[in-house]
This record gives C-alpha cells, structure tokens and sequence, in this order.
C-alpha cells in the first residue's frame, strides 16, 4: 500500500513542504516519484518518519538524525534507544511544568500584591527549555531549521544557558516597552526586532515572507506562544505585530 504526499502529511501533521525538504536532503526518499512528479510513501518509509518525528521531539538535529538512521541495524534496539530517550524527555518535561507552575503561581501573587511581576531569576522562566527545541519549533521552516539546529548542537552548557538569557532578556525589554504603550511599529520596540532579525540572519537568510510566517508562528506555535504569555498576557501577539510591522517597512 502507498499514500501520496498529501496524505503523509495530513496524517503525520508534518507539511508537505518539510517532506519534501527531507527527501531533497537524503533524510527520507519516497518509495517512488509518479509520473506527475508527485511523491509516494510505503510502510518503511512511513516508520522511518515516525523515528526521525521522534527524534525531532526529542530535540536530536536533522544531521544527527541522519547519522542515528544511517547507522541503525536492528528495528527493535533503535526503538529501544527512542524509548530510553523518551524517558528522559519526559523527566525533562516534569521540569519544564516545574518551572511553568512556578510562573503562574509568582503571577498570581503579584495580581494579588496589585504590582507588577518582578522576575528575579529570569532564566528559570526556561529551565528544562534546550537549545534544539527551538528547531522543532521552527519546523515550518526546514532551512532555517537546519542551521539552528548546527549552532545548538555547537553550543556547550554555558553558551546554552547564555542564550537563554539573552533571549528572555530580550521578551521582557518587549514586555516592557508593551507596558509602556509603545506601539508595535514604534521605534524603540523596532529597534528590538531588528536585533532579533540579525541574529536569525547570521544563521541563513530570511526573506520578508518567512520573517511574516515566523512572526504568525509566535502565536500559533503552543510553545513559543506559552514562553511569551510566561511573561505578560498579550505579549505574542505584540511580537508577532511587531515583526509584521518590520517586514513591511524595512524587508520589503
């Protein structure tokens, strides 16, 4: 039996664009290419991307990913490894709702308080967060994708949790502009954005369209939406404007 591009995608959730980058890069080839060019996929090739979905959850690159399936002799011993790293994950994950949960209750309290929230320790708002996540969240764009996934796998502990600073010093210098009643296309909040920018920039080129896709996935994406709501309601979709307003005046 064999399924069609379209509908691998609408059963595994991946897009069509994101399988057809993975068989342009050896990752997943489909079993054939029909006449109309359009790609199909057996069982074996939809057990492989139940593996690399896998490893993708777990936070594995794309080049690592090839690596692991290249090298894998034995279905039953690599599903074994999948699962030891889902126990990990999920330990992982037990953090990560640790830290969340400790979010909402200094949240509350400062409601209750009538202040503002004061965040102490601003990295804690991303323990259990890794560095390869965020190319799981930016699966949409494979690309792109690819090449954060390089600088994580490249990064060691120090420079990770670095980043992780960085960027939350970054959501609330947004927080607090938005506070402030600046605008989403004022300066100062532009000024912010075009730092973002030239940081994605460094890693690949982004057009204006894709800056607009990722801007829209700050609100679509349960992840990164959850990460800026962590610190201010509201607070994803001014980025996501913020980026809009960006793609129109200066990358268009």
């Amino acid at each position: 039996m064999e399924w069609p591009i379209a509908e691998v995608a609408r059963m595994s959730g991946v897009t069509a664009r994101t399988l057809r980058h993975y068989d342009e890069t050896g990752l997943l080839p489909p079993a054939r290419i029909g006449a109309n060019g359009r790609r199909y996929y057996e069982e074996g090739q939809l057990l492989r991307l139940q593996q690399i979905l896998v490893l993708r959850a777990l936070g594995v690159g794309l080049p690592e990913i090839g690596r692991i399936l290249s090298e894998q002799v034995d279905e039953v011993d690599a599903l074994r490894g999948h699962h030891r790293r889902l126990l990990a994950e999920r330990d992982r994950l037990d953090a990560l709702a640790g830290t969340v949960s400790r979010t909402i209750a200094e949240m509350e309290q400062s409601r209750k308080d009538g202040n503002l929230m004061t965040i102490n320790r601003p990295e804690n708002l991303f323990e259990g967060v890794t560095p390869s996540q965020y190319e799981e969240n930016m699966r949409e764009f494979p690309e792109l994708a690819e090449a954060v996934g390089r600088r994580a796998a490249a990064m060691s502990q120090a420079d990770a949790d670095a980043a992780h600073r960085e960027r939350t010093a970054q959501m609330i210098r947004l927080a607090d502009l938005m506070a402030a009643g600046h605008p989403a296309d004022s300066d100062p909040v532009q000024a912010e954005i075009d730092a973002q920018y030239r940081a994605l920039s460094e890693l690949r080129a982004v057009s204006a369209e894709d800056y607009r896709a990722i801007g829209r996935s700050v609100v679509v994406n349960e992840t990164w939406r959850a990460a800026y709501e962590a610190i201010v309601p509201g607070l994803a979709a001014y980025q996501r404007d913020a980026i809009q307003a960006y793609a129109t005046t200066r990358l268009n």
